[in-house]
């Protein structure tokens, strides 16, 4: 074949040597706008996984990286007059020029032919060519000129940063934070060889501004950095090789997706490489990596399946196809990775900074891609990471590490609670742990009561080793369900009903068990999900008016248009909540919760895509959330004082024009002024319009956020399904309390089954149940040995790559 790589950049330089070495016959060029051997950028950093696989590939081009670069195993943080260490995170840090230079070398022994100083403005200029390689970079040329078929999607983000460089040299990759009067600067740095370490300083826009860096010139920039940051350069200076940059020093990141990777111009297939079709936050230093695994995995597309000389025109088309669906997953994967990293540094200054401690701070920014979980974090350090375990422990009130009764206790004397099995205590209630069985529709109630179903598996989870059991959505009047099978509390048969369900609860467990009120406004009067036309879609026969904050159906068309409440309805559905209120405190319910989610009735006001009212609840958030707060005021006054309230939202409508997670942070900020106690962070369910993106803990972030921006303690909840999850969002403040919902259908006891999984065996079990513990732990035990002993061990220890 007939190859050119238009780019001298790693994807161009690395393709070019590996297809040469794989087939000399190939004729390959490699062209470059820059002079020889010249290249701009400080280091660059990549894992040791991805030297292994180069060393697969190309075992004397990973040799001679492996001399030149430097190895790293530590991250340290620099915060509050702080400094605090972690081990065992395996990084490769080498210098851009040394890099290109190994591997401008390596293809000129192999026969690859390298131009430079040539300028190319299109793919079209190398008619003779079988397959192009556009690897010229983030504002590719060939991508732009292409645009219609490459469908490009770059998105530009707030932050600002200035790549420098410096002659203090580091021994880990360490991370500083400085506060100024206008806000928070982060510095990224690392040794990348024997002299010189990177130094990336990163802020927001707007403190980037506040210090009239806008205005800066290079020279100018680099002396605010140097002063800022003078207490940890020692003496030593910050340089820049970044004056042919046209304007300020300071640039924004893109991140660059595409949805298609390659085309036939007539002539030649061209195909998108590196940061031309992809780019990586830095804050996971793998925009390298994914540069040079693009082109182990085009090589290795035709050493399968269209590596001879004559390769055809149809083969080649085959070969692009399959390397775009087998790269797309890994690039949209470590993508993701290093978005949530991005975002992580980009909000540090609003979220983190200030409201974590350096502990807690430390372990929030070593998982901040989430790629990195809590059992991950032992493998990779794990004295580090039971340090911290302690440090959660104390903090939660535990005087010592197993500070635990029963006959599990002396068990395991000595071992620190993970942090989901750390106590949480609020008013006047203590969880004894951190795991909420959410509330479920169980759609089982006659006549709004609760029966011997609700007894059963409500018993059941409260025995399963949760701290907290909640009821599903109540209602204060049969107006008020979903479905002639919700349960109720608008009487006192219903209140005795529960009371029976809550006295066994108490008497036989050792969690607490809260109620969740609701009214299912324009979403009620529906078919039991098993019955009829389905979930969402109206009765039959035997309906009952709906209420909303607007005459709007939740789907028109499909469901009931409902009425828009008056003053006078208001008040009577306040009452009613009052009342409800009421029924639960003489159950002797432990915990109150308001649902204001999901597109029932009082979200249905706070939403602006149900909310279209002209009065004084209607319009601005704050008007929209005026009678909800005024439902749950009342509530507040009447419920005991002593018990927490916490209300569930919609943090996010999924929806162009709806509930954003800033407008979940007000919504949070007027609760708590309220008298909340927690925010339950749900999302969506508010319009049939929504496009969520789903994936693990999805809705976590809306928790975070809450909890740290708005001040207030927050329940996480949505996809969380292992003890790995709750451990890693507890540890890292992202919320308080974890609410797990389906896996609790499936096993009532999974709370237990994960103490077990994880080796925490200081949980204590109901009594009759304690002789089925050990053999649990020793069935897992067994099988965690037979899965090692089969070569097949679940437990690896990844390198670098995400943190």
């Amino acid at each position: 074949m007939n190859i050119v790589c238009i780019g001298g950049g790693p994807a161009g330089l690395y393709f070019a040597l590996l297809m040469k070495q794989q087939n000399p016959a190939h004729d390959i060029t490699v062209v470059e706008r820059n002079r020889p051997y010249d290249t701009f950028g400080w280091g660059v950093v990549f894992s040791d996984q991805t030297m292994e696989h180069m060393r697969q590939w190309d075992k004397a081009t990973a040799d001679e990286i492996e001399q030149a670069f430097n190895h790293w195993d530590d991250i340290e943080l620099h915060i509050k007059g702080r400094v605090i260490r972690s081990g065992g995170h395996g990084f490769v840090g080498i210098g851009r020029k040394k890099l290109l230079n190994i591997l401008q070398a390596r293809c000129e022994a192999l026969g690859v032919k390298l131009v430079f100083e040539s300028e190319v403005d299109s793919d079209a200029d190398f008619p003779d060519a079988d397959l192009i390689i556009a690897s010229d970079g983030i504002n590719s040329r060939v991508r732009t000129r292409h645009a219609e078929v490459f469908r490009p999607d770059i998105v530009t983000r707030p932050n600002r940063y200035i790549w420098l460089g410096t002659k203090r040299l580091y021994d880990a990759f360490t991370f500083l934070f400085e506060k100024t009067e206008h806000g928070w600067f982060q510095a990224h740095i690392y040794k990348f060889d024997e002299t010189t370490s990177t130094f990336i300083v990163e802020c927001p826009e707007h403190v980037w501004k506040a210090h009239g860096l806008d205005q800066a010139t290079a020279d100018e920039s680099v002396a605010f950095c140097e002063k800022l940051f003078a207490d940890n350069l020692r003496g030593e200076r910050l340089m820049t090789n970044a004056r042919h940059l046209r304007g300020s020093a300071w640039l924004n990141f893109q991140r660059i997706t595409c949805e298609q990777w390659s085309l036939f111009n007539g002539r030649s297939h061209v195909v998108l490489m590196g940061d031309a079709v992809h780019t990586a936050h830095f804050a996971i230093g793998s925009g390298t990596k994914l540069a040079l695994e693009d082109a182990i995995e085009l090589t290795k597309q035709f050493r399968d399946h269209g590596n001879h000389i004559d390769v055809g025109a149809e083969e080649i088309a085959d070969v692009l196809k399959n390397y775009q669906a087998e790269r797309r997953v890994d690039v949209l994967r470590l993508q993701n990775a290093a978005w949530n990293a991005m975002e992580w540094f980009e909000a540090c200054g609003e979220r983190y900074c200030d409201q974590l401690e350096p502990e807690q701070f430390m372990y929030s920014m070593l998982t901040r891609s989430q790629r990195i979980s809590h059992e991950n974090l032992r493998l990779r350090d794990k004295q580090w990471l039971e340090g911290y375990e302690r440090w959660i422990a104390a903090r939660s009130g535990l005087a010592e590490p197993a500070d635990h009764h029963g006959p599990a206790a002396s068990a395991a004397r000595g071992r620190v609670p993970p942090p989901m099995f750390t106590p949480y205590t609020v008013r006047g209630l203590t969880l004894k742990n951190r795991v909420v069985v959410s509330p479920m529709a169980q759609y089982s109630a006659v006549d709004g009561m609760p029966g011997d179903y609700h007894l059963v598996h409500l018993g059941a989870r409260a025995l399963g080793g949760a701290g907290l059991v909640f009821a599903e959505m109540t209602c204060p009047s049969p107006d008020a369900r979903i479905t002639p099978s919700c349960p109720g509390l608008w009487n006192d048969a219903q209140r005795d009903a529960w009371r029976r369900i809550v006295d066994f609860v108490h008497q036989h467990s050792d969690a607490k068990i809260a109620l969740q009120l609701g009214h299912a406004g324009p979403k009620g009067s529906t078919n039991e999900p098993w019955v009829g036309d389905g979930a969402d879609r109206p009765l039959a026969h035997g309906n009952w008016p709906l209420w909303s904050a607007s005459a709007l159906a939740y789907e028109p068309g499909a469901t009931d248009v409902p009425r828009a409440l008056t003053r006078a309805d208001m008040e009577r559905i306040r009452d009613d909540f009052v009342a409800a209120t009421r029924r639960a405190a003489e159950a002797g319910f432990d915990w109150l919760e308001l649902h204001c989610a999901h597109g029932y009735l009082l979200s249905a006001f706070i939403s602006p895509l149900t909310n279209r009212r002209a009065d004084d609840y209607g319009g601005s958030l704050a008007n929209r959330l005026r009678w909800p707060l005024e439902v749950f005021q009342a509530m507040r006054a009447v419920w005991p004082h002593d018990k927490p309230m916490s209300v569930r939202i919609s943090a996010h409508d999924w929806v162009e024009g709806g509930i954003t997670p800033s407008d979940a942070v007000q919504i949070a900020h007027a609760f708590k002024a309220a008298g909340a106690d927690l925010i339950d962070c749900s999302s969506g369910q508010v319009s049939p319009e929504q496009k969520p993106v789903y994936g693990r803990m999805f809705q976590t972030p809306f928790a975070d956020r809450i909890r740290n921006e708005a001040g207030i303690a927050t329940i996480a909840v949505g996809a969380i399904s292992e003890a790995d999850h709750l451990n890693s969002i507890i540890a890292a403040g992202r919320a308080d309390l974890c609410a797990v919902a389906r896996p609790h259908l499936a096993n009532p006891a999974w709370t237990l089954q994960e103490a077990a999984k994880i080796g925490y065996t200081a949980i204590d079990w109901p009594a009759p149940y304690r002789s089925g513990k050990s053999q649990m732990e020793t069935l897992i035990q067994r099988e965690r040995a037979a899965l090692g002993a089969a070569g097949a061990a679940p437990a690896t220890k990844p390198r670098g790559d995400g943190a």
